[in-house]
This record gives structure tokens, sequence and C-alpha cells, in this order.
């Protein structure tokens, strides 16, 4: 296994578009051609279900991703490329997971406590009104189908960090509490992400209605690019190319030299009609190779799922021997199996890097951290964070006293893990 193994999700609820294409479709195939990659790139189709109950569309999103990825140039043959469903050991290495977090946890989740907020605002009752559980534990979900391949990267928006501490901490709970197994993921933010405006000028999404599907016919794409937003300044006047959603969308496919032609037309006060045809006749022609490869994957799905297919044996070539590991650190063994010599396994642990003894050093300070994180988050919520850290300090020792022998070395390996951690204070 490399040390550059990166891991993407695609959740099978909608149809592409240029947003996802340019933020993430575009830069995920880049990065998964480079000679040290090892990159892999599922269907989360069972991630659908947790808002999407109509399997309609479900079915046809997976589909019209699928062929996408494909079309654009993915190479199944240096890429993992799987559709979740296939692989039996991500929901049962879900099911070991959940058994390893604590729903403390989970209740700090972002989506769960947006939808709770939700009913508080709208006046009701229940606050877990209209929750499933697949909403309230789907980054376990998100933890397992990461931990399964061991991926070193996971590029996310800012918004999914938070997921991917959650799948460090759970993997650092069992990586301390069973066997070293698990490697910790880092989150993979692109800071320089570039904003892909919509119809309108906001953001390119699905929930403000203003997208242009990658794949549509030249005419409707030609309707789309008539409906974007235009100022009132006539032809021959002067236009903003940097404010120009017309502008910003034939940049973000253009080269250098055709950006810079497009910007002199704006300055040279181009019509706002002749700005949008050029626009539908430039990204018709970049579109037009691979939407007609698209076209010929989508009346083929015989094919699509061949690949799809072969890449669940793949990924399963990875997740079987794993999930088999998991399942005899747990306890989940035959009846006639027998344990290494203690020696085996420690001459297998003095084989680790530098890098991979750091990354289980910190699991293990995560997970002995995780029952007083509320604690740690009232030191530096405090006025005075120095004599708060020092009070908890001071606390924990005097708790020590009493306590039995394997209750205090559990209470003392607590301490000194808060004492490194609320250094900065003290």
């Amino acid at each position: 296994m490399s040390n550059n193994r990166v891991l993407t999700g695609i959740t099978t609820t909608g149809t592409p578009h240029i947003g996802n294409y340019l933020g993430a479709i575009k830069p995920a195939i880049e990065a998964s051609q480079q000679p040290n990659a090892e990159s892999f790139f599922f269907l989360a189709d069972y991630h659908a279900l947790i808002k999407c109950h109509d399997p309609e569309r479900v079915a046809r999103s997976t589909q019209e991703i699928a062929a996408t990825w494909l079309a654009l140039g993915l190479d199944t043959d240096k890429a993992t490329f799987y559709r979740q469903t296939d692989v039996p050991e991500i929901p049962e290495l879900t099911w070991v997971l959940t058994c390893m977090c604590s729903k403390g946890l989970m209740n700090r989740a972002h989506a769960y406590k947006a939808s709770v907020d939700a009913n508080r605002d709208g006046g009701k009752e229940d606050l877990d009104d209209g929750i499933t559980m697949g909403l309230f534990s789907y980054p376990i979900l998100m933890a397992a189908d990461i931990l399964m391949f061991n991926a070193h990267k996971v590029p996310v928006g800012k918004d999914q960090i938070q997921h991917i501490e959650m799948a460090r901490d759970i993997a650092g709970k069992f990586n301390h509490t069973y066997n070293e197994l698990f490697v910790l993921p880092e989150a993979q933010v692109d800071e320089e992400t570039q904003l892909i405006p919509g119809l309108d000028g906001r953001k390119m999404s699905k929930s403000y209605d203003n997208t242009i599907p990658l794949f549509c016919s030249s005419d409707e794409l030609r309707t789309l690019i008539n409906r974007i937003k235009t100022d009132l300044r006539e032809p021959g006047e002067s236009k903003d190319a940097d404010t120009s959603t017309i502008f910003q969308l034939y940049n973000l496919f253009a080269n250098t030299d055709e950006s810079a032609a497009m910007r002199r037309e704006f300055e040279n006060g181009i019509a706002w009609g002749e700005a949008k045809r050029q626009l539908h006749e430039f990204l018709d022609a970049k579109l037009s190779a691979p939407r007609a490869r698209y076209n010929e994957l989508m009346n083929d799905m015989g094919a699509v799922e061949a690949l799809l297919l072969k890449g669940a044996e793949k990924a399963r070539a990875e997740a079987a021997p794993l999930l088999d590991q998991v399942r005899i650190a747990a306890g989940i063994r035959p009846l006639t199996y027998v344990a290494p010599k203690a020696e085996k396994a420690e001459e297998k642990k003095k084989e680790l890097t530098p890098e991979e003894i750091a990354r289980i050093e910190e699991g293990r300070r995560r997970a002995i951290l995780r029952p007083v994180q509320h604690l740690i988050d009232a030191v530096a919520a405090a006025d005075d964070k120095g004599a708060a850290a020092a009070a908890l300090i001071a606390q924990k020792e005097q708790d020590l006293e009493g306590l039995k022998k394997k209750a205090k070395q559990k209470a003392e390996n607590e301490l000194d893990a808060l004492r490194i951690e609320l250094a900065q204070y003290l």
C-alpha cells in the first residue's frame, strides 16, 4: 500500500453539473493520473438513501454519475472505481465502528445539529422530528468508507472536515481498544477552490436551481446560457469581466490566450447577446466529445456495470483481508483460531515507520481525551484559561486518590494526555 492513498465518494442523488465537474471531478481525475497516486472512487448509493427516498432518482443518478466519470477519462485500470453497495464489507465494518462510537460524538455532527435547530426554530416539541437514524449516524458509515481502505487523504469541502475528524476519532478508539489496524485519515481541503457561478451569479448548486447539467444537449445548453443574469450596459459600453457570470464560466474552461481574448471583448463593449452566443459555442465545443462518450455509455449500461463490478472485485480484494483482521481483533473468530505468539506481534510492531507510529500514537491520545473533550472545550471558552486549566488538572489529580489499580492507570493516562493538551494554557 502506498502512502498516498486518496478516496473520494460521490452521492448518487442528482445529475452532474458543470460545478461538480470543475470543483471535484476534473481535479480528482487529474490527481489519479499522477504516478505515485493510489485512488479510490466510489458511488455512495447507501448515502443516497439518507435523504432521498425516490428509488428512480437514486437509480438514474447512479447511472449518470458512473457514465460521467468514465466519459471524462477516469482510467479504471489505474484507479479503483466501484459502487458502495457492491462491497458488503463496508456495512459490516460500519457496525463494528458503531460499537466503538459514542452517541455524544454523533450528537455533535453538523447535519444532525442543523436538523435539530430547524425543528427548534419551527416550534416543534420533538426536536428529533423527521430525523432518521441514517441522518444521525451517517458519519460512521462515512468513517467505514474511508477506513475500509485505509485512505491517507480524503478531498472534502470545509463543511466536511468534521466528518474526517470523526473518522480519525473512531479509528483511534478502535486502534486503542483492539489493535492498530487503521490509518488515521487527513482531510485534503483545496483552499484555492474557485467559486463556480450558477445562472443567477450565486454558487452553482442544485438547491438554488441554477445549475447547468454537464452533458445536456446543445440546444438545452443554449437555453440555459440565455438565462444568465446580466446588467443593463448597452453594446459598446465597456463591461467588467470579473463580475460577469458569462466571463467567469468562459474563463474556467479557457486557456490563457482564450481568456485574454474574451477579456478584451468585454473591455471593447461586447453585447450581452453576443457574449452568450460565444459562451455557448465555446462550451459546446469543449463538451461535445465527452458528451458523445457519455451518451454512448448511457446507452450501454452493461459495459458500465461490468466496469463497476470489476472495480468492486479490486475493492473487495483490499477490504476482505482487513475486515478479517478487524473481526479477529474484536473477538469474532473461528472456534479453531490460535493467536500468534507475542514476539511475532512485537516484531511486526517494530517494522512500523516513524510516521505510522506517530499516527497511531495520535489516535491513542484522541481516544483517551474523547470522554473529557467537553472539559477541554470549557477551558478553551473560559475567560481565564490558565486558571481553568490549572483547576481541571488539580481536580483530576485529586480524583486519582483512592482508585484501584486498573482504574488508576486509566485515570493517569487521561491526566497525562490532559497535561499535554492544556499545556498551551498553563
